[in-house]
């Protein structure tokens, strides 16, 4: 899940500098490193231990939990660091993590649960079941089918901020759906959008008469055995022994307050642990079977893992696997061919948190790794040293292949802030004094905002939660600076009529509010 604000680039290449030092220290004197004291040197994992926590000090990360699975066997559960950085308790196997977008499986097992009972169809129209929902086009709403809800391809535009930094309830953001503008043609691109996986899980709670909550929570975790996990906020802030959310600010990591993030429902609301994701991946290689109870039709399963829609493969992921010939979304899924083999796997980002899992169901081989920093590849990382190992191949430092990347990232985006700032128009004040620039705006798809003058100052107002102070930039263009820690800074334009009046406000990686 993608962010949507600016970010000043560089704090983040400082930071991947340093990060470097801390890897040649760290990571080096330990590549392939040597199995660690709780690990027999004939485990299959000897030496995971020692590479995690290496690269874990390179990534500066708080906290790091993995599992994985082979066959019907839990070959390896552990966590690592603390749950808070510099104090906490320490990560376990047990510690619930955001898993953000690896949700997404959960929402499409429920809709394959209701196809298996003979109560929905992969290619209903979705209106036939919702019939109050609405895109911007009516022929786009008339012909949107269930499958296309889950496979990223109906072209409307993504605008995760709409879950992000709204105060929206869930059904508040299926009515303003409507409002999505098309901005590629219907079914013709891949195009990723949270927002049609909220109506995903709506349209569960819609067709059995109980929330998406309860819905997987009996449906999928109690059968399971998944008695942490959960979806909602309120019960997430009730358990024992949860990752806190960490993000760089100022050139340094730093906890983050946990955000209620239960509107994004069926896009990515679940916590879990490693352990208990572990039985998630048990269920899927064994072909929706889980000790002994069929919980999926063999039938559905495949059909989950169909690619459906196609995933452009960039320069970057050709050079870091050359064995990649296709990338594909399924139904909650990505799959894609990898060393002669097909993956199926997601990632996630939420509540500065990533979760990566990873499946090969030809070997029966599965890994979930999850980490408490925002901004961090090593679970990729480390989902692909295991592969490496358990498919008897010499393990790449994938570690050091992804921070030589995010330090490429760096520097583009501090070259990137470089030619912003020359291009700012010096002594370029605001046309009309502040308090011209105040009041309310409005748009259909956002809602609300509201500009006041405060202490010499505007400042602009969203949601609680989302809330900036606003620096003159030039003329009438203002920098916006969140309030909420990490979420960084974006830009406000206002539009003057020709009777020197404000009328518009733009709000990158919004949208243009009016009066």
């Amino acid at each position: 899940m993608r962010r949507l604000f600016y970010l000043d680039p560089y704090e983040y290449a400082h930071r991947y500098l340093r990060r470097f030092a801390i890897l040649a220290l760290l990571l080096a004197p330990v590549a392939m490193a040597q199995p660690a004291a709780a690990q027999p040197a004939t485990h299959p994992l000897a030496g995971l231990d020692a590479y995690v926590e290496a690269a874990m000090a390179a990534w500066e990360i708080p906290g790091f939990a993995l599992a994985v699975v082979q066959g019907d066997s839990i070959l390896y559960a552990r966590g690592y660091g603390t749950t808070e950085r510099g104090q906490g308790t320490p990560v376990d196997a047990n510690t619930l993590f955001a898993i953000a977008s690896t949700s997404k499986a959960f929402t499409t097992a429920a809709l394959a649960m209701l196809v298996d009972e003979g109560r929905l169809n992969w290619d209903d129209k979705v209106t036939d079941h919702l019939p109050g929902f609405a895109l911007s086009d009516p022929w786009v709403t008339r012909e949107l089918t269930v499958r296309d809800l889950v496979t990223h391809r109906v072209g409307v535009a993504r605008f995760d901020n709409l879950w992000i930094a709204s105060p929206f309830s869930r059904a508040e953001i299926l009515e303003r759906a409507r409002h999505l503008p098309q901005v590629e043609g219907f079914r013709s691109s891949y195009g990723y959008n949270n927002i049609l996986y909220i109506v995903a899980g709506e349209l569960v709670a819609a067709l059995t008469g109980r929330s998406w909550d309860d819905v997987i929570e009996e449906r999928i975790f109690q059968p399971l055995g998944m008695t942490r996990s959960s979806s909602r906020n309120a019960v997430v802030e009730t358990r024992a022994g949860v990752a806190e959310p960490h993000t760089w600010v100022n050139e340094e990591v730093r906890t983050i307050p946990r955000r209620n993030y239960d509107a994004i429902g069926g896009a990515g609301a679940i916590w879990s642990s490693a352990a208990e994701m572990a039985q998630w991946m048990r269920l899927h290689l064994n072909n929706g079977q889980f000790n002994g109870t069929l919980l999926l039709s063999p039938a559905q399963m495949a059909e989950m893992q169909r690619p459906v829609t196609v995933m452009p493969i960039d320069s970057t992921a050709r050079r870091l696997h050359p064995t990649n010939h296709f990338t594909a979304y399924a139904l909650g899924w990505r799959v894609q061919d990898l060393q002669g083999r097909r993956l199926v796997h997601h990632s996630g980002s939420i509540n500065y948190t990533r979760t990566h899992l990873v499946m090969v169901p030809e070997e029966g081989i599965g890994v979930v790794a999850m980490a408490n920093l925002s901004s961090s590849n090593l679970q990729l990382a480390v989902t692909h040293w295991i592969l490496d190992v358990l498919q008897g191949r010499t393990p790449q430092d994938w570690s050091a292949l992804y921070l030589e990347l995010d330090a490429r990232s760096a520097g583009a985006s501090a070259r990137a802030a470089e030619t912003l700032a020359a291009a700012r128009i010096s002594d370029a004040l605001p046309a009309l004094p502040l308090s011209s620039y105040t009041g309310q705006f409005e748009d259909a798809l956002f809602g609300q905002v509201r500009v006041t003058e405060e202490e010499g100052g505007l400042v602009l107002y969203y949601s609680p939660d989302y809330i900036a102070d606003l620096e003159p930039w030039h003329q009438d263009v203002f920098r916006a600076t969140w309030r909420r820690p990490g979420a960084g800074a974006t830009f406000v334009t206002f539009h003057i009529d020709t009777r020197g009046r404000v009328r518009s406000a733009v709000l990158d990686g919004f949208a243009t509010f009016t009066r």
